[in-house]
């Protein structure tokens, strides 16, 4: 008999997304329902995965096990956020009220503010007020099911600064119920001390930043804002190159504002994801599709950007590229902690289907984060990382209206 010391009991169903990843093309809608199915889990780890009868004749639970009541609930994956912007003081609230008044972000970044305003903020702050305001987006997130997900530097924009808000990071995840994966993202924006020599500062980010980082097993992954205004193909390149080199793998910010060519530079580098994608076009799609890299989408950040367009999902997905979604969690545009919400923007803004958007918030956002094999998918051997939505999996779908009733992280209740 197996043993468990965690049960949920006969929910109406469990969507597992079991299988391999990432998931492509029509694979993508493939989430493996059970129904009138169980979970049980020994010591954080799954243990069974089947129906309610299989799981009466398979499993002994232990007394004092921790049961939950499963009827009338759908069980999914504890939900991972591939792409927050998590360790920062400075909101730019005003900045949001001026985009409402139809100033553009290239607007008011021209101006001084946008990243440059936060990254002065956050300089200027102590690490006791930069750990409190992350830990507090971190309780909005897993309130909303995100039990794993990726945070980035690059409110520093300094070697030391930088590195800080890496050690800020660590410490997070020490402490934090969500597991956290680091990347540092020295190539955020250009500081206005180089103003004028963006090349220099380019070699500091690989001659003095990205060497320290890696001697500190400070990040697993290396970020750069390939756009307009921020850093050119080339020179994403050259960063990207040199955190490979160093042992920190390549992930990149690509066609937010514009056709950039990070897609293909995302494509050239062998990097894990390419994110934003707002303006990628099909060949851009058909170099990520032959290269195997994840388009991580973020939809909020378009909506709260007022950008006028959504990233591409279904010419994506149609060319064979792995979707997964992100909330962007960031000062200035991403101002909702949410997934739910990120897959209602993904149903109803890029016409996704809900069972594209529940894999694309799942199995492959762990896989563009390289943890497909411990966490996003409901399968045994697998972290007990669980939310349990109070109803139908479209009640997800519900803006204003949380329909999350628990949430589960290492077989421990968290949330409910």
């Amino acid at each position: 008999m197996i043993r468990a010391d965690f049960v949920i009991v006969d929910a109406d169903v469990v969507v597992t997304c079991a299988g391999p990843a990432p998931r492509r093309g029509a694979a993508q809608r493939e989430i493996t329902p059970v129904r009138h199915a169980s979970v049980a889990a020994r010591g954080g780890t799954i243990v069974f995965v089947g129906t309610a009868e299989s799981l009466r004749a398979n499993v002994a639970v232990d007394d004092g096990a921790v049961l939950l009541d499963g009827r009338g609930c759908t069980v999914m994956p504890g939900f991972v956020d591939p792409h927050t912007h998590l360790v920062f003081v400075g909101e730019r609230r005003e900045e949001l009220q001026r985009r409402l008044a139809g100033a553009s972000y290239a607007e008011i970044a021209a101006e001084g503010g946008g990243i440059l305003r936060t990254v002065a903020a956050t300089r200027a702050a102590s690490d006791e007020e930069l750990i409190a305001a992350a830990r507090a987006r971190l309780d909005d997130m897993l309130a909303n099911g995100t039990t794993t997900c990726e945070a980035k530097s690059g409110y520093g924009l300094t070697a030391d600064a930088e590195l800080r808000q890496l050690r800020v990071l660590r410490q997070l995840d020490a402490t934090h119920p969500i597991d956290i994966v680091s990347t540092f993202l020295g190539a955020h924006e250009i500081p206005p001390e180089y103003d004028g020599r963006p090349d220099e500062y380019v070699a500091l980010v690989t001659d003095d930043m990205i060497p320290r980082v890696a001697s500190g097993q400070l990040a697993e992954w290396c970020d750069v804002f390939c756009d307009i205004g921020a850093f050119t193909p080339q020179q994403s390149a050259t960063i990207l190159s040199a955190g490979a080199r160093a042992g920190l793998k390549p992930r990149i910010h690509a066609d937010e504002l514009a056709r950039s060519g990070g897609a293909e530079v995302a494509a050239r580098i062998g990097a894990r994801a390419a994110d934003h994608l707002i303006h990628v076009d099909e060949a851009g799609a058909a170099a990520l599709a032959a290269a195997g890299t994840c388009a991580v989408l973020l939809p909020t950040a378009a909506f709260y950007l007022k950008a006028g367009r959504f990233a591409p999902a279904r010419m994506l997905i149609e060319r064979g590229v792995a979707v997964a979604l992100g909330t962007d969690l960031n000062p200035g545009a991403g101002l909702s902690p949410s997934m739910p919400f990120a897959l209602t923007l993904a149903c109803f803004a890029m016409g996704m289907t809900l069972e594209e958007a529940v894999v694309a918030a799942t199995i492959n956002a762990a896989w563009s984060l390289d943890r497909a094999d411990s966490v996003g998918s409901l399968e045994p051997g697998k972290l007990m990382d669980a939310v349990v939505v109070g109803g139908h999996a479209t009640d997800l779908l519900r803006v204003g209206q949380s329909s999350v009733k628990w949430v589960v992280k290492r077989g421990r209740v968290v949330v409910g």
